[in-house]
């Protein structure tokens, strides 16, 4: 299987099956720059799960977009509203998902390029793109290039983060037949459903920037980093393949991050990988 950007398309791609997913908790001026960062040549279908937030997230008025909003009851974390929206979405109709999180912004015709490669290759349930990562004021830190092959991701899957979550396009039917997103392991609620994705399918990246994604110090990476890497680690045990030099290595350095301050790791990979000044 190729990921080659010749798959892109040339001519506007009919978007009416696709719908961003993006979960919300306050925040409503980053939910409206990030909306508006989606440019496509075909209407936009949108839904925010707003998690319980004071005020509530109201849909922003913008051109070529179509936005609905699911309110949840109370703020119950990001995994019960995300299982909340695929069900909603399924319910709907749509056969895609896109993810993206308030704060980040969408590259031009990144819907398009999602949909008509998954379109070509049936087998692939999950699709990510490259990742820019930047500061809250935009500034460039450093980009995020996974392998792009099924087999490459399944190899290195603890080792390195092979999908960036906000950038992936989702099967929905494929998510909800896999157990849909869930409350098992807090804050790593997208590695859970990848490694039960790639038990029945594939999942892939495409090799092109499809996202700038916000390095947020409130965002859950920080603040819940404890558990998101008990969690991880404790995925990591349960999938472990003593016969995968990766998963050694996964495993070593998730123990690194249980001890390392959040900050030193941060500056360390804008140390390491090369920054890029492409936005």
């Amino acid at each position: 299987m190729t990921t080659s950007p010749a798959n892109a398309p040339a001519a506007a791609v009919p978007l009416d099956d696709v719908a961003v997913l993006l979960p919300a908790y306050n925040g409503q001026a980053d939910v409206d720059a990030t909306l508006a960062s989606f440019d496509e040549r075909a209407r936009v279908h949108v839904l925010i799960v707003d998690d319980g937030s004071t005020p509530p997230i109201v849909a922003p008025a913008l051109p070529n977009l179509q936005i609905d909003v699911l309110r949840m009851p109370h703020n119950g974390g990001i995994e019960r509203a995300l299982q909340s929206g695929i069900d909603a979405l399924a319910q709907r109709g749509f056969r895609y998902a896109a993810r993206i999180d308030a704060g980040d912004r969408s590259v031009p015709d990144r819907l398009a390029q999602q949909r008509a490669f998954m379109e070509t290759h049936p087998r692939v349930a999950g699709l990510g793109m490259w990742t820019q990562v930047v500061s809250r004021d935009g500034t460039p830190l450093f980009m995020l290039t996974p392998p792009t092959e099924p087999a490459a991701i399944r190899r290195q899957r603890f080792f390195r983060s092979c999908l960036a979550h906000p950038s992936m396009m989702l099967r929905i039917d494929a998510v909800r037949a896999a157990g849909n997103y869930r409350a098992a392991y807090r804050s790593a609620e997208d590695l859970d459903l990848f490694l039960r994705l790639m038990e029945r399918y594939d999942c892939a990246n495409l090799p092109v920037l499809g996202l700038y994604y916000e390095l947020n110090e409130g965002g859950i990476s920080a603040t819940k980093r404890r558990a998101q890497v008990s969690s991880t680690l404790r995925l990591q045990l349960r999938y472990f393949d003593a016969f995968n030099l990766y998963d050694w290595l996964g495993l070593a350095k998730s123990l690194l991050h249980l001890v390392t301050p959040y900050r030193a790791l941060q500056r360390f990979k804008r140390r390491v990988l090369t920054p890029r000044t492409n936005r």
